[in-house]
């Protein structure tokens, strides 16, 4: 069976893993990605052309995927951020429901498990706008109902990060134990209280 598989994205194999080097320039160039390559080298301890020829290479790797502005939201007057739960009959995953992505206000679409089908990050100007693209929603065949969860407060919203955490806490039978191996809670310097 043939399929024309020219507009799907493959990826590359990387050119080799990141280091900790690697990690610490995307750490800078996630904060401002318009560092100039003399200050992104200083502030790493690298020279300039070394920190400009490992940023080639992470492009070049897909490890950067491209460079964009960060727009604040208020500026373009849609203050209002919703996550929209679509309930779809099937795997939910059509053209004509991928196709919400041509409305500006759709951020992020995402195919997800458990009690929803596709999970949608929305940012409009009103509640009106809102209603408005839960109708188009409605109007998708396959759609059969949506649950939106419109947003108070914002306490962190962050692209993607270079870091990684190492020390989880461990579940033990159900527990949660902190890497010292008690609660998480429980300061290391502080005695459990015994139970009577």
């Amino acid at each position: 069976m043939d399929q024309n598989t020219d507009d799907v994205r493959r990826k590359r194999p990387p050119e080799r893993d990141l280091d900790a080097m690697d990690r610490k320039l995307l750490g800078v160039l996630v904060e401002d990605a318009t560092t100039s390559y003399a200050e992104l080298g200083e502030r790493v301890g690298l020279s300039p052309p070394a920190a400009h020829e490992r940023v080639k290479r992470l492009r070049r790797s897909g490890a950067i995927r491209r460079v964009s502005a960060l727009i604040d939201p208020d500026a373009v007057g849609k203050t209002l951020l919703a996550f929209v739960h679509v309930d779809t009959t099937g795997w939910g995953k059509t053209q004509a429901l991928l196709a919400i992505e041509e409305c500006p206000e759709v951020e992020e679409i995402h195919s997800v498990a458990g009690d929803t089908c596709m999970l949608l990050k929305v940012r409009t100007e009103s509640t009106h706008a809102l209603e408005g693209l839960l109708a188009r929603l409605y109007d998708t065949p396959g759609v059969k109902a949506t649950r939106s969860y419109v947003v108070l407060s914002t306490y962190l919203e962050r692209p993607v990060q270079p870091g990684t955490t190492s020390d989880w806490p461990a579940v033990v039978k159900g527990r949660l134990l902190s890497p010292g191996g008690g609660p998480p809670w429980q300061s290391q310097t502080t005695p459990a209280r015994s139970r009577s």
